[in-house]
């Protein structure tokens, strides 16, 4: 079993995936070999926070943890969230051969080799609302439309899911 944190939640993933905290990998943050790090690339690349390869998925995971403030909340979260998608995947298609960790070299390939179905999990926190007509700060069936229609491509079905709600599949668990 592979713990990993990110701010106040706790990640735990079964012990038959390979996983990484891509946002915080040496690859993403400084490569050796040029110099330069993959977050610096094409004026600036985002990233998902972990990335989770277990037997024929790839879990591309962002967390969000609203629950202490509201902000800052960006206009689009469904934007950001598909931009940092987007740039993962072509960090991973870069790491896989360019990587100077062979930890993280063998997740990108591994997250990138054939027949691997990709998923996008949106991990988000929301402070408790005291009213009935709007129980939460943000929808979540109208943020998971807007991932749908951009991530459509990647993963036709991606999730929206917090501390008390898992998706089909899961490898993790997540406690505050």
């Amino acid at each position: 079993m592979t713990t990993l944190l990110e701010g106040e939640l706790e990640f735990k993933f079964d012990s038959d995936c390979d996983v990484g905290k891509y946002d915080e990998w040496s690859f993403y943050r400084r490569n050796s070999q040029s110099r330069e790090s993959f977050q610096h690339a094409a004026g600036g690349s985002k990233a998902v926070d972990f990335v989770c390869v277990s037997q024929s998925v790839a879990w591309l995971i962002e967390v969000k943890n609203y629950r202490k403030s509201l902000f800052p909340i960006p206009s689009s979260l469904s934007d950001v969230v598909a931009q940092k998608v987007r740039d993962t995947l072509a960090g991973l298609a870069t790491a896989a051969t360019n990587a100077d960790d062979v930890n993280e070299k063998k997740i990108a390939q591994s997250a990138l080799s054939s027949g691997r179905r990709w998923r996008v999990v949106l991990h988000l926190e929301q402070p408790a609302q005291n009213s009935a007509l709007r129980p939460t700060a943000i929808d979540p069936a109208a943020l998971l439309q807007k991932l749908r229609q951009k991530l459509k491509f990647i993963d036709p079905g991606p999730q929206i899911v917090d501390v008390s709600r898992k998706c089909p599949g899961m490898k993790w668990t997540t406690t505050l």
